[in-house]
């Protein structure tokens, strides 16, 4: 009998399971989840040993890709009802952001670049959907990041000494590769909370990229803070790399309240 056939048979005689075992023992558990159907495919399409070798490594890396996206989507603590950056139309405000300039920030050179971004203005003009849209792209595009409103943060900081969460969590604030604080300007904080934000900046400052929105012009900030030599301090380090965009119009929110129903 031809030697090529006998080969084939032999495969053939090579047990599933067998090959599933190896490939968790090898830690390849995607690939082993799959592998029944892309053996099946490899047959059905005649692939070469190449080409199912192939199939099987990308199929491994798209699973742990796909499994880091929901471990980074999960640490990012996003607030309810999330929407993509796709939904937000800027031509509904009367001034502040374009569509251009929207398409220049989803492509994320500015977040490689360690870069900050400022979305200022009343509420309800989408600055926050923005933001969170921006998150929520970059952990699309493999970016660890992390989400909290300036209140919660406030908190995390005055406790971060004495309560274990609240430690760890800003742990992970400050490895996060993009951190988004929301809503800064709402509720006043005292000089001593201010001077631990001071000091947050500064631990995250050219390791971390920021996108704040804030519903204050940055030069206000310093009533918000009590202090305008600190206030002076931070915002150079804050605008050191910084868009800011300054959203004015009628409240998209009353426009869509599906979206942030």
């Amino acid at each position: 009998m031809n030697r090529e056939i006998l080969k084939s048979m032999d495969a053939d005689r090579i047990p599933i399971d067998r090959l599933v075992s190896l490939l968790q023992t090898f830690a390849l558990k995607h690939s082993a989840r799959a592998l029944p159907d892309l053996l099946e495919t490899a047959d059905a399409q005649g692939a070469t040993n190449r080409q199912f070798l192939l199939s099987v490594l990308e199929t491994e890396v798209k699973g742990r890709n796909e499994r880091r996206r929901k471990r980074n989507y999960s640490a990012a603590h996003f607030p309810p009802n999330v929407r993509p950056l796709e939904e937000f139309n800027p031509e509904e405000l009367e001034s502040g952001i374009t569509q251009a300039q929207v398409d220049r920030l989803k492509e994320l050179s500015w977040l490689d670049n360690g870069g900050n971004i400022v979305f200022a203005g009343p509420p309800g003009l989408g600055k926050t959907m923005v933001a969170v849209g921006l998150g929520l792209h970059a952990i699309n595009c493999g970016y660890t990041v992390c989400f909290e409103k300036m209140v919660n943060l406030v908190k995390i900081l005055d406790t971060a000494e004495t309560e274990r969460s609240a430690g760890f969590r800003l742990r992970n604030l400050k490895k996060a590769q993009l951190l988004i604080i929301d809503e800064i300007g709402y509720t006043p904080i005292t000089r001593s909370q201010a001077n631990r934000f001071f000091t947050f900046i500064s631990d995250t400052y050219e390791t971390s990229s920021i996108i704040f929105t804030t519903n204050k012009e940055i030069m206000d900030w310093a009533e918000l803070m009590g202090d305008p030599v600190l206030t002076t301090a931070m915002l150079d380090r804050i605008l050191h790399h910084a868009n800011c965009y300054s959203f004015r119009g009628g409240s998209y929110r009353l426009k869509h309240p599906d979206v942030f129903s």
